[in-house]
């Protein structure tokens, strides 16, 4: 059984003019952004949590959402960053023993808009044929005074996220320092003594990142995205991390240039999805917009050098073209969907990265083994200057 039919209506507006009807489950009002659809079966509020969708609105494919509800742990950053969520069937209850609220009474508690009842598969058809596009929801006022003019006209003045830079919109204002590890049935504990010192590039940082890393004895230092390259070389770091984040890679020149300054000290240095972007471009390479990009937790990656192919959890738009490599790197894992680059390392320097998230909380673990390639890349490191 479903709640919906007894709460207030919602649109759901394409800047090509398709419209959805349904029903508002989280906070009246409206917003816009680029829409995209997740192909994730769990993990709705890690996804509203998620830095890297930032000005975006999530479909998720999965047509049950909400039967387990939310709670104060599943965080992956401090606030909501998804611009509004689209869901096909809300269940009548929610049931988890880590439940603490419903998803309408989070969406409301954090001001989300969101809409269910729509037939996402069609709406998952049209962005995949004709590429993520912008749109808007109208939510929560009776349905005499849904303007759908008005929701076509937010939704075509929506500029789209080719060349917005918003790694420093989402990223702190301050350093910080992280020593938490993973979750466990009693919650989460604290890492392991640490024997290396991270610096942390926060472009949208989740925080099950920072957990593997500290579990795995990294000392971590959260950096704000626009930090120069001489304040992170004041913490003496053994290895440098690149965070994911939202937005298109090419403006953030301020990350390159830190980047490929990094890079020259020889630093251990380890990217992950626009981490892995800005990665490639300090190196020489360029990105592209995708069609309507990867999201999800069931994508599946090759990798070269051991031929292994994983299921991986994937979040962007955008892609390093592999064209481009410079001769001084080289490809490390292709998407067996399409063909696109997932990851690369670099040949002259301790730098490789990666497109997925390794860390996917929750999702696939198969790649979480690249953090242990970067220990091992700073325990090489550290053992060259004894």
């Amino acid at each position: 059984m479903s709640l919906l039919p007894s709460l207030p209506p919602a649109i759901l507006v394409l800047a090509d003019g398709t419209i959805f009807r349904g029903y508002a489950i989280g906070a009246a009002g409206s917003t816009s952004g680029e829409v995209v659809f997740n192909t994730a079966m769990t993990g709705y509020q890690e996804i509203l949590t998620d830095p890297s969708y930032c000005r975006q609105i999530v479909t998720l494919t999965y047509p049950h959402i909400g039967n387990v509800g939310c709670n104060d742990e599943d965080f992956e950053s401090r606030a909501n960053y998804a611009a509004g969520l689209v869901i096909r069937d809300l269940p009548l209850r929610a049931e988890s023993w880590r439940l603490q609220q419903t998803l309408p009474d989070y969406l409301k508690k954090h001001g989300i808009v969101a809409i269910a009842g729509i037939d996402t598969r069609k709406l998952t058809r049209i962005l995949r044929e004709k590429g993520a596009q912008a749109g808007c929801i109208l939510a929560g006022a009776p349905s005499e005074t849904l303007d759908e003019a008005r929701a076509l006209a937010e939704a075509r003045a929506f500029p789209g996220l080719a060349g917005m830079d918003l790694a420093k919109v989402v990223s702190v204002d301050t350093p910080y320092e992280w020593n938490a590890g993973t979750w466990t049935l009693k919650g989460y504990v604290d890492g392991a003594a640490p024997n290396y010192h991270v610096v942390a590039f926060d472009y949208g940082v989740k925080r099950n990142i920072l957990r593997m890393l500290a579990e795995r004895g990294c000392k971590v230092t959260v950096v704000p995205a626009q930090t120069p390259a001489t304040e992170v070389l004041k913490y003496n770091p053994d290895g440098i991390f690149l965070s994911n984040g939202p937005g298109d890679p090419e403006p953030c020149d301020y990350a390159i240039a830190a980047i490929r300054e990094l890079l020259a000290k020889g630093i251990p240095t380890y990217g992950i999805c626009l981490g892995h972007q800005l990665l490639a471009l300090a190196s020489g390479a360029k990105t592209v917009k995708m069609k309507f990009g990867h999201h999800g937790a069931n994508h599946p990656v090759k990798d070269l050098d051991t031929q292994q192919v994983m299921i991986t959890s994937q979040n962007h738009g955008f892609a390093v073209d592999a064209e481009t490599l410079p001769a001084n790197v080289r490809p490390t894992h292709v998407s067996l969907f399409d063909g696109s680059l997932q990851g690369l390392a670099r040949t002259d320097v301790p730098a490789f990265s990666f497109q997925g998230h390794p860390e996917a909380s929750p999702g696939p673990h198969d790649v979480a083994y690249l953090f242990d390639r970067f220990i091992k890349l700073m325990q090489d490191k550290k053992a060259e200057g004894k």
